[in-house]
């Protein structure tokens, strides 16, 4: 199994006319993603690829039946284009663009919750289930099938360590870019549960950052309700307090609160293998595997 991308998934992708929605697109259908239909407004009636692209999200809902979307759209766009899927009922919304406005996501985030749908990101690589199916931009070559779950914050961290993990022979169920703005669609606390239930995956990986406070939320919830080995990272131990490194959401308080230090105890006590890099996480994956 995986979560929340396989076979089965019947994807849309927003911004399918534009240079990247174009380019990805293609990379998509080249892994064997089910792409139903594209969505940009104006051209309707156009193929991409030899998907049909519609003017609406609803008219491609109410055409394929599909049950997911990838966003490439600007950021100042995002907003919009999430409430359209949301309107239309698709369930799951993975958002791509980083900078989205915080007061749009914060929009998209609640009326989510209203509507129960499930939003990945903004800035965010999408989904991959490794020889299913992968909804995003990530460099599918480097994945490969297992039963390691990840989530991840950082794009780049992320694929350092699955590059890792497939050349010592580990694979991944699912790959899950929680993106690194300050308001995520979901949170690890959100995708944790997914891990918890699927029976393919074996261990989760979760790689955090500085800033928020996600990390310790999800040491609670592991604490709590998760059984299977969990190994985390949290990258940016060495930045200046009050200074937002890259990420949006990576921002540590002048109190202390989001610091590498504090999640790292809060994760220590709920029983979790703190990594102290990429490297470190596939070290204890090949201990405890």
């Amino acid at each position: 199994m995986s979560i929340l991308v396989d076979q089965d998934m019947r994807l849309i992708v927003q911004g399918i006319t534009g240079r990247e929605g174009r380019f990805h697109t293609e990379q998509m259908l080249d892994y064997g993603t089910n792409i139903v239909a594209g969505v940009t407004p104006g051209k309707g009636g156009e193929t991409v690829f030899g998907v049909p692209v519609f003017d609406t999200v609803k008219e491609a809902m109410e055409a394929t039946n599909a049950n997911a979307t990838v966003i490439f759209v600007p950021a100042k766009a995002t907003a919009a284009s999430a409430y359209e899927a949301m309107d239309a009922g698709i369930p799951l919304i993975m958002t791509i663009a980083e900078h989205v406005p915080v007061h749009d996501m914060m929009g998209v985030y609640h009326m989510a919750k209203k509507k129960g749908c499930r939003v990945i990101g903004p800035n965010s690589f999408g989904i991959i289930s490794p020889g299913k199916a992968k909804a995003g931009f990530m460099a599918h070559k480097i994945f490969m099938p297992g039963n390691v779950g990840l989530m991840s914050r950082s794009a780049t961290n992320c694929y350092e360590t699955v590059f890792m993990m497939t050349n010592k022979g580990i694979g991944q169920s699912t790959c899950v870019g929680v993106g690194g703005d300050m308001i995520p669609g979901s949170t690890f606390v959100d995708i944790l549960p997914f891990f918890q239930q699927d029976p393919e995956t074996k261990a989760i990986v979760m790689i955090g950052e500085i800033g928020g406070n996600e990390e310790e939320l999800a040491a609670e919830y592991i604490k709590k309700y998760i059984t299977k080995s969990v190994v985390a990272l949290v990258a940016g131990k060495n930045a200046p307090k009050e200074r937002s490194m890259g990420h949006a959401g990576a921002i540590v308080s002048p109190d202390g609160t989001g610091s590498a230090e504090n999640k790292e105890k809060c994760l220590k006590e709920a029983g979790v293998y703190i990594a102290e890099s990429t490297q470190h996480i596939v070290e204890i994956l090949e201990e405890i595997l």
